[in-house]
């Protein structure tokens, strides 16, 4: 049987390519709009996106024959999985594809603000030598915080560790046996692990019980001239909360790869990116042709492994 599958978003090359490699019709259709997506949904066994397509609950009660929605990539914040699920319409993605270019970009973010390095780029690129101006801080023997101690979280650990840094991990499952292999200090709640982190590091999915987990109060709780690094989803922060407290001196710095609006809409997120202790990289964590080449290949095997197997149910029947 031919599957008919649709692609939307950039998704790597190789998707596409290992697909019609195995016999299936693929579409390749970036930047479909809200109309034209109501009626893809009517005519794909498969629609393979990354977080720019929306599938929301109206778009999903569309569906006729599509069978699975395959995310080329970590977050299903873009996908409203209970309407999925009404539906009887599998959701997959690839968290294990870009788990180092993530875990990388959180390092090379914690090093770029520790030393200043995009200002001391800027002002020399300017003509000024300011050599003096730029007296950073090392990362060794500071206390990483890291919120998600999944593959990503691990991944930093690991890395972190290498800089000899002390490392705290919170999680809401039980990790105390595999943070204890690493290393890793374990905090028995979120409050603890503000309170001792220098350096505080977000490695969650975003969903309800997560949005704004990082507000007002807990940024109160964290030592005065703390940073944050978010490369996870940028709804966990609060952005006016985070605002106040660069502004105010209560944290000293921000290193951001995402945003609660992408692009930035708000006022406060423009404000906050411009904040000259703040670096704003766009969502580019786990933009490596390792990365992307990785994900296209497995949520390619991943959906087309499921519809094989949905179709071999059928003719056993």
């Amino acid at each position: 049987m031919t599957f008919k599958i649709l692609i939307t978003d950039n998704v790597h090359d190789s998707c596409a390519e290992l697909l019609r490699a195995k016999g299936c019709k693929v579409d390749v259709k970036p930047s479909l709009s809200k109309e034209e997506l109501l009626k893809a949904v009517k005519e794909y066994d498969a629609i393979i996106v990354r977080g720019k397509t929306k599938f929301t609950r109206d778009v999903i009660m569309e569906a006729n024959s599509l069978k699975v929605i395959g995310r080329a990539g970590v977050g299903l914040d873009n996908i409203d999985l209970d309407a999925a699920f009404e539906k009887n319409i599998r959701v997959v993605s690839t968290p294990q594809a870009s788990t180092v270019a993530v875990a990388e970009t959180t390092i090379a973010l914690m090093l770029s603000l520790a030393r200043m390095i995009p200002e001391a780029v800027k002002s020399l690129k300017e003509g000024a030598w300011l050599k003096h101006k730029y007296v950073g801080f090392e990362l060794r023997g500071k206390v990483l915080g890291i919120i998600g101690f999944g593959r990503i979280g691990k991944a930093v650990a690991k890395r972190a560790l290498s800089f000899e840094m002390k490392v705290i991990a919170y999680d809401i499952r039980n990790i105390r046996e595999e943070a204890s292999a690493m290393g890793v200090e374990v905090a028995l709640t979120l409050e603890e692990l503000l309170k001792k982190s220098d350096i505080l590091s977000l490695h969650i999915p975003l969903n309800k019980n997560t949005r704004h987990m990082i507000g007002e109060r807990e940024i109160s709780l964290m030592k005065n001239g703390a940073i944050i690094i978010n490369t996870s989803r940028g709804g966990i922060i609060d952005t006016k909360a985070l605002l106040k407290a660069l502004k105010e001196g209560k944290l000293a710095g921000a290193a951001l790869d995402v945003f609660e609006h992408e692009p930035p809409q708000t006022e406060e997120e423009w404000e906050l990116i411009r904040l000259p202790n703040v670096i704003a990289t766009p969502h580019i964590a786990s933009q490596t042709q390792e990365a992307q080449s990785a994900a296209g290949v497995m949520i390619a095997e991943e959906v087309f492994k499921i519809l094989s197997d949905i179709t071999s149910r059928k003719e056993t029947r």
